[in-house]
C-alpha cells in the first residue's frame, strides 16, 4: 500500500478467503456486501434476470458516457455494488432455486434481504440451506427483523429515521424559521445497519473458527435506528427527558455548533475547557473564559443564551478563512461548512486518495458507453492486508456464465437456462 493508492489489487485482502452469496438489493444488504468484498472476499451478487437490482434505475442522477451525455445507469447502484461479481437468476423457477442452493452450498456467507419467510416459499430460508451447509452465516436484514408485532412489514430508510425518534432531533425548533423535523441528507439507518451487519458476520466467522458452526444473523433497520441514537437516547433513558430539536447546536455541548462569518458560516466544535479559553484569547476575548457563567461546559450549556449570540456578532467580523487561519495552530476544532463538491476538492481528501476511479470492462464499455465509474474510497485503512479493487461495479448479469461454469455447468446448460429464462 502506497499513500497515492491506498487500495491495492495485486496481493489478497484480509477476506480472500471467503465466498458471500448476495441475495440483497437496495443499501443495507448491499453496503454489508461492499464492505465484505472491499475487503477481499468474492462476492456473487444475484439479481433478477432484466430488471436487476432497483437501485440500477434510481436516477437521476444516472452515469455519463463518453461524451458526457446521459446513460440508463444510475449512479445511486454504484455506491455499494463495487468488487462484486454479478449474475442474473430467477429464484422463482425451480431450475433457479437449485443453483441457488449450489451456491449456497459451496458460500462461507450469504446476505438476503426478502420480507420475513419470503425465501421460505422457494426452500431457501436458514433452515434450508444450514442443512445442507452447516457452516453457512446467513444474514438477514429486514425493517423490524424476524420477531415482534411489525415483523411482516417492509420497512425503509426513512420510515425508520420517522419511527425511531431521529427526525424529531434533527433539524431546527418549530418555531424557527424552517423549523420541523427532517431526514438526515443520506440513507443512515440503512448504511449503518450494512455496517452493523458486516460486523455481527465477521463476528460469527470468528465463532465457527471455535465451533465450525454457522449461524443465522438478524438484522433490523429499527434496531439499528434505535442504537444510533446514542447518546440522546442514553439521555432519556436516564433522565425520562425527551430530546427536542435545536439545528445545530450540542444538547451537552457550547459553542458546539455553527456560527455566521463576514463571507458565510463556520463550524465551531469546542468540547472542553481549554479549548473554550484558547479561543476566547486568539478571538481577543479573554474575559470571556473568565466570566463565572462560562466556566466549565455545563455552565456554557445552561447559559448559552447569552453565550452563543455575543459570540456571534464576534464571528461576523471576519471571514470564515481568517477565523480557520486565526484557529487552526491554536487547537480549537473550527472548519468550513462544505457543499460536497467542496469537499471532494478538499487537500485532506486528496491526500487520502478518497476517490477512486475503476476502467470498466472492455465488453461492458463498448456496450454501455460508460469507460469508467467513480466512488469514494473504502475508509478501512489496513496496514498489512488493504482493501482491493477487483473490479467496478458490475453489469446486469456481466458474470453468469462465468459464476455458472464454475458451478460445472457447461456451454449448453447455460444456454438452455438462458432460453427458459432462469439466468
Amino acid at each position: 500500500m502506497t499513500p497515492e493508492n491506498p487500495q491495492t489489487t495485486t496481493q489478497p485482502g484480509a477476506l480472500s478467503h471467503l465466498k458471500v452469496l448476495d441475495l440483497s438489493r437496495v443499501l443495507a444488504g448491499p453496503w454489508c456486501t461492499q464492505m465484505l468484498a472491499d475487503l477481499g472476499a468474492d462476492v456473487i451478487k444475484v439479481e433478477r434476470p432484466g430488471a436487476g437490482d432497483d437501485t440500477r434505475h434510481w436516477g437521476p442522477p444516472f452515469l455519463k458516457d463518453a461524451q458526457g451525455n446521459d446513460t440508463d445507469q444510475a449512479s445511486y447502484f454504484t455506491a455499494c455494488n463495487r468488487n462484486k461479481r454479478a449474475i442474473t437468476l430467477d429464484i422463482a423457477q425451480p431450475e433457479g432455486q437449485a443453483l441457488i442452493r449450489q451456491m449456497a452450498a459451496q458460500s462461507d456467507i450469504l446476505v438476503e434481504n426478502f420480507k420475513v419467510g419470503g425465501l421460505a416459499h422457494y426452500g431457501l430460508d436458514y433452515a434450508s440451506l444450514q442443512a445442507l451447509n452447516p457452516r453457512l452465516i446467513y444474514c438477514s436484514v429486514t425493517g423490524f427483523g424476524q420477531t415482534g408485532p411489525y415483523a411482516e412489514r417492509a420497512g425503509y430508510d426513512l420510515m425508520i429515521q420517522a419511527m425511531s425518534g431521529m427526525m424529531s432531533i434533527t433539524g431546527r425548533p418549530d418555531e424557527v424559521p424552517g423549523g420541523g423535523p427532517l431526514r438526515v441528507g443520506v440513507a443512515l439507518t440503512d448504511i449503518f445497519t450494512g455496517v452493523y451487519a458486516c460486523s455481527a458476520i465477521l463476528a460469527a466467522i470468528e465463532v465457527r473458527h471455535r465451533t465450525g458452526a454457522g449461524q443465522h444473523i438478524d438484522m433490523a433497520l429499527l434496531d439499528v435506528g434505535m442504537a444510533i441514537l446514542g447518546n440522546q437516547a442514553a439521555g432519556f433513558l436516564n433522565t425520562g427527558q425527551v430530546p427536542q430539536r435545536q439545528g445545530n447546536s450540542h444538547p451537552s455541548l457550547a459553542p458546539y455548533q455553527d456560527f455566521p462569518t463576514l463571507d458565510g458560516a463556520m463550524l465551531l466544535a469546542i468540547g472542553n475547557d481549554g479549548q473554550f479559553r484558547r479561543f476566547c484569547n486568539a478571538a481577543g476575548r479573554p474575559e470571556w473564559a473568565e466570566d463565572a457563567r462560562f466556566v466549565g461546559m455545563a455552565g456554557r450549556v445552561t447559559h448559552r443564551s447569552a453565550l452563543i449570540p455575543a459570540m456571534e456578532a464576534l464571528t461576523r467580523t471576519r471571514s470564515t478563512a481568517q477565523w480557520i487561519a486565526l484557529l487552526e495552530d491554536k487547537a480549537v476544532p473550527c472548519g468550513p461548512i462544505n457543499d460536497i463538491g467542496q469537499a471532494f476538492a478538499d487537500d485532506q481528501v486528496k491526500a487520502r486518495c478518497l476517490v477512486i476511479n475503476q476502467p470498466l470492462a472492455p465488453a461492458v464499455a463498448a456496450q454501455s458507453a460508460i469507460k469508467s465509474i467513480a466512488s469514494v474510497a473504502s475508509p478501512l485503512r489496513l496496514m498489512a492486508t488493504p482493501p482491493v479493487l477487483h473490479r467496478a461495479p458490475p453489469a446486469l448479469g456481466e458474470h453468469t456464465d462465468e459464476v455458472l461454469a464454475e458451478l460445472g455447468l457447461d456451454a449448453a446448460q447455460i444456454a438452455a437456462l438462458r432460453q427458459g429464462g432462469v439466468v
